[in-house]
Order: C-alpha cells, then sequence, then structure tokens
C-alpha cells in the first residue's frame, strides 16, 4: 500500500470512530429530550398558578411590598446566566451568554452596577477567563435540574435582594436563559424576575407582570382575578408566597435551558454525523483515485521496463 493510502485509510478509520461518538452523544440527547420537555410542561402550570395569584393579591389590595413595589432608584441589578455545563451543543452556550451581555450593557448604559451570577460550566469559564467578577456560580445540574437546585438559587437571590446598596445588596434581579419552543427552535431571553412590573389594563386595574427587560410584556394583562379576602393580611400572603414564586419561576427557567440544552446537542450532533458521513465518503474518493493513480504508474512502469528489453534484445 502506498503512503497516500495509508494516509487516507488513518483518516477515514479515525472519523469512523468519531462518527460513532457523535452518533452515540446523538441518541443520548434525543432519549434525554421528551423526559426533559415533560419536565418543563409539569412545572409551567404550577408557577403560572403563582404568578397570578401575586397577580390577585397585588391587585386587590394597596400594600406595598417588594415583590411588587418598583424602587425609587435601582443602583444595583442581578444577572443570572443559566448555561451549560458541557459543550457539544453547537453554538447554544454562545447564544445565551450573547443574550445576557446585551442585557448587561443595557443596564449599565442606564447607569447601574451588575452582579453576575452563573449556572453552567460553561457560563463560568466564559467570564472566569474575561476576570469578570462573579458573585456566585452553580456547576454540575445544568442537564437534570432539581426543585432543590432552584432553592439553593432562590435563596441566594433573596438573601442579595434583601441587602442594602451598601452592603452589596441588588434592587432587581434578571434571569437569562433559553426558552425552548421545540425540538429544533429555542430563543434565548432574558426577563425579570423581581420586582413585578405592574400595568395598566384596559379597566384600569394594576397587574403586576413579569418584565422583560425594557421590552414589553409578553403576558396578556386583560385578565380579570377572583375575589379573595387575605388572611391574616395581604402584605403576609406576598411575603409567603415570594419565596415560592422565585423558586418556581428559576425551576420553569432551569428546566426550559435543560430541554433547550438536550434539543441543541442533538441538532448539533446529527449535524456532525453528517459531516463525518461527507468526509469519509471523499476520503475513500481521495484513496481510491491514489490507488488508481499507483496502478497506473506501476503499469506505466512495466511496459516500460518491457519495451527497454525488447529494445535491447532487437539490438543484440
Amino acid at each position: 500500500m502506498g503512503a497516500q493510502q495509508r494516509v487516507f485509510k488513518a483518516k477515514i478509520n479515525s472519523t469512523k470512530s468519531l462518527r460513532k461518538i457523535f452518533k452515540a452523544m446523538e441518541l443520548i440527547a434525543a432519549s434525554r429530550i421528551q423526559k426533559a420537555v415533560s419536565r418543563v410542561k409539569a412545572a409551567s402550570p404550577y408557577a403560572t398558578a403563582l404568578t397570578r395569584a401575586v397577580s390577585a393579591v397585588a391587585t386587590q389590595s394597596n400594600v406595598e411590598h417588594t415583590l411588587t413595589t418598583e424602587p425609587e432608584q435601582i443602583r444595583r441589578s442581578a444577572v443570572v446566566v443559566l448555561g451549560p455545563d458541557r459543550g457539544f451543543a453547537g453554538a447554544y452556550a454562545a447564544n445565551v451568554i450573547r443574550e445576557a451581555e446585551e442585557l448587561v450593557g443595557l443596564l449599565r448604559d442606564s447607569g447601574k452596577d451588575v452582579a453576575l451570577y452563573t449556572v453552567g460550566g460553561k457560563a463560568e469559564s466564559y467570564y472566569t477567563f474575561r476576570d469578570r467578577k462573579i458573585e456566585r456560580s452553580w456547576t454540575g445540574f445544568s442537564e437534570a435540574p432539581s426543585i432543590e437546585n432552584a432553592r439553593e438559587i432562590g435563596e441566594t437571590l433573596l438573601e442579595a435582594f434583601s441587602r442594602d446598596y451598601e452592603d452589596g445588596g441588588v434592587d432587581e434581579i434578571y434571569l437569562a436563559y433559553t426558552r425552548y419552543k421545540s425540538a429544533v427552535s429555542r430563543e434565548p431571553e432574558y426577563r425579570r424576575l423581581i420586582p413585578l412590573e405592574v400595568v395598566e389594563a384596559e379597566d384600569g386595574s394594576s397587574i403586576p407582570q413579569p418584565r422583560t427587560e425594557l421590552r414589553q410584556p409578553s403576558f396578556d394583562v386583560d385578565q380579570v382575578f377572583p375575589l379573595y379576602e387575605f388572611e391574616p393580611g395581604a402584605a403576609e400572603v406576598l411575603d409567603a408566597l415570594l419565596p415560592r414564586y422565585i423558586d418556581s419561576r428559576i425551576l420553569a427557567a432551569l428546566l426550559n435551558a435543560s430541554a433547550a440544552e438536550q434539543s441543541a446537542r442533538q441538532q448539533a450532533m446529527n449535524t456532525a454525523v453528517d459531516n463525518a458521513d461527507e468526509l469519509i465518503k471523499t476520503y475513500t474518493r481521495l484513496a481510491n483515485t491514489a490507488r488508481q493513480a499507483e496502478i497506473t504508474q506501476e503499469i506505466t512502469e512495466i511496459v516500460g521496463g518491457a519495451d527497454a528489453l525488447a529494445a535491447s534484445g532487437a539490438g543484440d
């Protein structure tokens, strides 16, 4: 076997080995997508109902509460970036980090300090490599988050939210994550977690909504809440709902990010398998071409040698 054939043969074998790895990762991601999507669908009704409950309490009472009251001056904002722990997911990590950087830029342009919190090894390594200060980071559960993970993040954020600005506290909290839309569609977005933005409905009532940064809320504000009586009072109800609201929203974002990560990884690995197939075809064609060239050269040398022997025999 010629030198060129050995080179192409080695490339074909290594590409086939990589293809097996890509195919295995694609199948693993595909098997996890349905479970992740099921968890998103199971968690969404609770998070939505809890938001409606908070909205109902705030709408039907005039009590001022940190959950629904806009601070007079917002000096520091917390931004929580939800990224993956592992790679091999295409541009998934880059897209959510780009979305977070857009939010950070807008907040700083408006004169606010930014406190960064990260979830996932990719987001942490991005800011660490650039010597950006991270207040707190969490890793190891981006693919399978639990309510305990959401509660730990929520407690840390609420503790920072309850502190004064001079003590390193924050006045508002944003989440930057990827929302799962379908198996082939994912949308990075950022959303303000607290305080809820109060939006005036058509009937003149005030309805708090999670705010998507400086954009208009994407929720239907023309909703009518049933009448409630609060015992012992609206403020106490909001105090009880605050940690549950934070935990449910963070968990919903984590689950969306998990489903989006598996979807992105499955799609990226499928593309990698297709590229590997194309490379194998290309290397096989080049190897056959090199083999044909070597055979042609050998035949040419044999014919040339025979002609030389015939010419020398005729001369004798």
